[in-house]
């Protein structure tokens, strides 16, 4: 196997959901605060850039970290770090050129958009022991996740900290604890028996229940910060419809089953890029 490919899979680019799951969040702050999303264009391309690489390099700290625990995963087994496939130098490699990718906005924002970006950072870090010592690495993942909605409405705007954008991230933060919850579920039989810890097994007992409400809790409050926002009521209507079919979606999905659990997971980035239409266009 060439190193171009073994960077393009250590990388997951082969998986580009993760991705658009990142760079959602930046547009979304970008239309918070700006009407046309036109004018800023040139801030879209680069952050596209910027996750692509942050979530690339996301993913080879997380895996370097949890390679004894992948190994023991039927679904991550076969990833390159945990199977040895690639050695120290080219992780470190493949993490410098990633890094170097998803710093690439940090030369185009205002200094207050760069400090909030770097604020990330210790949380990026971290993430990865979170499932050694809390049952909300999901959590902590949303937190990450969504980070881009603070860094987005920075970029353009004083005023990036108001009560509607941490309204709109706080709920934001609670989607991507729902979908990530459904995507633990491919993997929770394996994870209990290694020891680990996660939403899914935490709300094992009664997952739709708790999907219901941390979904329904996420669009009231995506609600409420479009109503602060002053946003076209024909916006906030219009985000409903995509999210009665995604909760149907939920609500269907076999727990028991990973490849129900995968997919409900992928729909979630087309919802996601439904939400994002909405708010550019609206």
């Amino acid at each position: 196997m060439s190193n171009f490919k073994k960077f393009l899979l250590v990388s997951r680019y082969d998986k580009p959901h993760g991705i658009l799951l990142l760079f959602f969040p930046c547009l979304w702050g970008l239309s918070l605060v700006k009407n046309n999303i036109a004018d800023v264009v040139f801030l879209c391309i680069i952050f596209f850039i910027g996750a692509s690489g942050m979530r690339a390099l996301g993913c080879i700290w997380n895996d370097y970290n949890d390679k004894n625990f992948d190994i023991k995963v039927q679904r991550t087994k076969k990833r390159l770090i945990a199977s040895n496939q690639i050695n120290k130098n080219q992780i470190l490699l493949f993490a410098f050129i990633n890094a170097l990718i998803g710093s690439l906005p940090l030369f185009f924002i205002p200094i207050q958009s760069m400090l909030i970006a770097l604020c990330v950072l210790p949380l990026i870090i971290t993430y990865p022991f979170m499932k050694r010592l809390t049952w909300w690495p999901q959590l902590w993942l949303g937190i990450n996740f969504n980070w881009g909605i603070l860094v987005g409405s920075s970029s353009i705007s004083g005023d990036y900290l108001s009560f509607p954008v941490i309204i709109f991230y706080i709920g934001s933060i609670l989607f991507t604890l729902g979908y990530d919850t459904i995507y633990g579920f491919q993997d929770i039989n394996d994870d209990q028996r290694i020891g680990v810890k996660s939403t899914s097994i935490k709300f094992k007992k009664k997952p739709k229940s708790f999907l219901l409400l941390v979904y329904v809790l996420s669009i009231i409050l995506w609600t409420l910060s479009l109503y602060l926002l002053e946003k076209p009521f024909i916006a906030i209507l219009l985000c409903f419809f995509p999210f009665i079919l995604l909760l149907y979606k939920v609500l269907k999905c076999n727990l028991t089953d990973p490849k129900s659990c995968h997919q409900t997971f992928v729909y979630n980035s087309y919802y996601s890029l439904i939400i994002t239409i909405i708010l550019i266009t609206q």
